[in-house]
């Protein structure tokens, strides 16, 4: 009988570091760094993996909290009432000469296909999130626009002592009609991710179809 090894996740300890905080009227405590990534915690059950057609279940019946971690400019276009926005990346406000040059080579190689703007971590998500949050118990439902976003959130939010955490499957692109109870903004909430040239060609292709029934 053959025995199948599973690789185990590398994990690298510190000690936690305190450091006082004015926000939160007390010392707020740094989390233990892991190299748990948000896929291996869906993997392994640890983080609920919830498809869109549930999440307004989850939201109005066992507790959940929907947390939108999409960048402000996403979430203006649509967004669930209700749910909480904390961005996990923002726009990076740097001018300085190395970083206009990145900006420039990123708008010529996806800016203006997908109309994302040049972005950085926001260094204060984990402490943003624990203001609203202060319980650990809490129940997260964390989404972006496509699902990568959002299991790097749950990664770090897991690392800050968050147990009771779910993952919205593929994002809010595979969100259909009715799956969340009320929309707010003037897009529909699958297309809020898409930007740019890419958000004209989804128009074009959308139209296409009821154009060339429109001239049989």
């Amino acid at each position: 009988m053959t025995t199948l090894l599973l690789p185990q996740p590398n994990r690298i300890f510190k000690p936690p570091l305190v450091v006082p905080n004015q926000r939160l009227g007390k010392p707020y405590r740094l989390p233990v760094i892991s190299a748990v990534s948000g896929q291996q915690l869906v993997a392994s059950g640890e983080v609920r993996a919830v498809e869109p057609r549930e999440a307004k279940t989850l939201v109005s019946s066992e507790g959940y909290v929907l947390l939108d971690v999409r960048p402000s400019w996403e979430r203006e276009k649509a967004h669930v009432k209700g749910s909480l926005h904390v961005p996990l990346f923002v726009e990076d406000p740097d001018n300085g000469p190395i970083t206009l040059l990145k900006k420039w080579i990123h708008l010529g190689y996806i800016g203006l296909w997908t109309g994302q703007r040049f972005t950085m971590f926001n260094d204060e998500f984990t402490l943003q999130v624990v203001e609203a949050f202060p319980d650990k118990k809490s129940k997260v439902l964390v989404a972006c626009g496509e699902g990568l976003r959002s299991l790097m959130a749950i990664s770090k939010l897991h690392r800050e002592g968050y147990k009771s955490l779910g993952w919205l499957t593929g994002g809010f692109n595979r969100a259909t009609e009715g799956d969340f109870p009320e929309i707010e903004g003037p897009e529909e909430l699958r297309f809020a991710t898409i930007g740019g040239a890419s958000y004209y060609f989804l128009k074009l292709l959308v139209l296409l179809p009821n154009f060339g029934k429109e001239s049989r």
